[in-house]
């Protein structure tokens, strides 16, 4: 364990967080996601839900404030419907970490599996609500403001 991560950040969670780049993307996937048919960096994180997840990654990386669609997530396939209660669960754990993030992008299923096929990880997670996928562009970290070196 290392002092200030959260304990749902595993160590191969850190190693991918590190070797990203600016603009890359990470998969959050609902326990039931194609990951292995969509990317060949998959890991595994059952058991641990979504905003759970997004309150851990969230204090290590932050956003791409250059783009307008750094967090995506599914829209409803026709004739199903979303329960908002999914998409406030994890605006709320975003928030909490960056108050001015920008707003979730609704994609469609397919394109949003074509999209994670370029992701740089998808992270399987154990959440098991219906269109709880969700995708986070990394953004540029301001080294300066952080560390003197």
């Amino acid at each position: 364990m290392l002092i200030g991560v959260s304990p749902v950040i595993s160590p191969e969670l850190i190693s991918v967080l590190h070797r990203m780049g600016h603009g890359d993307e990470l998969v959050l996937s609902d326990a039931f996601y194609p990951a292995d048919s969509c990317n060949t960096r998959v890991l595994r994180a059952d058991g641990i839900k979504i905003p759970a997840l997004l309150d851990g990654i969230l204090r290590l990386i932050n956003i791409d404030s250059y783009v307008p669609d750094a967090l995506v997530m599914m829209q409803a396939v026709k004739g199903d419907t979303l329960d908002p209660a999914v998409e406030a669960s994890y605006v709320k754990a975003i928030k909490n970490i960056y108050p001015d993030s920008p707003a979730i992008t609704r994609i469609d299923r397919f394109a949003f599996y074509e999209r994670s096929k370029s992701a740089f990880a998808i992270v399987v997670t154990g959440e098991t609500v219906k269109y709880g996928n969700i995708i986070l562009k990394k953004g540029v970290v301001p080294v300066a403001a952080h560390w003197a070196l």
